[in-house]
Order: C-alpha cells, then sequence, then structure tokens
C-alpha cells in the first residue's frame, strides 16, 4: 500500500469518528495494538529526545532488494503510543528513501492533528520523525 493510500484510510477514519474524543481513543487502540518493542531495545540509543513522554523508537532491516525499513516504539503514555502507531503506518516497511522523501508534517496536517493535540505532544512527534528520518539518512549513508 502507497503512503497517500495508508494517509487516505486513516483520513477517512478519523473523519468517520467524528469528534476528537473519538479520535483520541481511536489513537489510543492504535497504540494497544502496537507489536511491543522487546524489553532489550528500551535502551539510552534508541531513546527519543525532545518528547516529554518517554520513547523509544528501533528500526529494523528487512531484507531486499530494495532494502525496507521496519520500525517498533514505544511509551509510557498513551495517546503518544497511537502517535507512534499513526507514524508507523506511513513509514514502517518502505525504503530509506521514501521514507526520507515522506512529508510528514502533511500527513499530520491531513488527519487534523497539528490543532488538536498539546504543544508538547507535537513537538514529540516531530522529534520521532526526525529520529526516524536520520535512522532512513543512515541506511541510505550505509549503501543498503
Amino acid at each position: 500500500m502507497q503512503v497517500d493510500e495508508r494517509v487516505e484510510e486513516l483520513a477517512e477514519t478519523f473523519e468517520m469518528l467524528g469528534d476528537w474524543e473519538e479520535r483520541y481513543r481511536y489513537l489510543i487502540e492504535l497504540g494497544r495494538k502496537l507489536p511491543p518493542l522487546p524489553e532489550d531495545q528500551h535502551v539510552d540509543t534508541n531513546k527519543v529526545r525532545g518528547c516529554m513522554s518517554q520513547v523509544w523508537l528501533h528500526s529494523e532491516r528487512l531484507a531486499g532488494p530494495p532494502l525496507k525499513l521496519r520500525f517498533l516504539g514505544d511509551s509510557d503514555a498513551h495517546i503518544v503510543k497511537g502517535l507512534i502507531a499513526l507514524l508507523f503506518a506511513v513509514v514502517s516497511e518502505r525504503t530509506p528513501q521514501q521514507i526520507l522523501d515522506t512529508d510528514v508534517g502533511a500527513v499530520f496536517a491531513r488527519l487534523g492533528l497539528e490543532n488538536h493535540i498539546t504543544m508538547n505532544r507535537r513537538n514529540g512527534f516531530y522529534s520521532m520523525v526526525e529520529r526516524i528520518k536520520q535512522l532512513a539518512a543512515a541506511a541510505v549513508q550505509d549503501g543498503s
């Protein structure tokens, strides 16, 4: 499924839910469905700086060609975990270059999140995006 299709599917779900109370519940449910991050990956090198909550992101390389990245993550906050799940829906199992080319800010705006989450969560979300872009850039530099 292409990024645009993934985003449209999420946007349609958000629109169908109507009010933001329901959308927050949906976010929390998405977070609950995230595959667990193994305990040995809850390490400082996987911790995302700039988040008020504790957030860990880890990438795995999927055999190619082409090489694709899969992301695993966790947070101690339910809504943040849902934001992680949304982010992964857009970037996981994509090539590093596709990840780098994805305008996650536009996705965030398309879903209406820009105006409905706190400034701290928004900043944390963009810190997660930056970390994912760093992991993708490192994979590109490795020539993988």
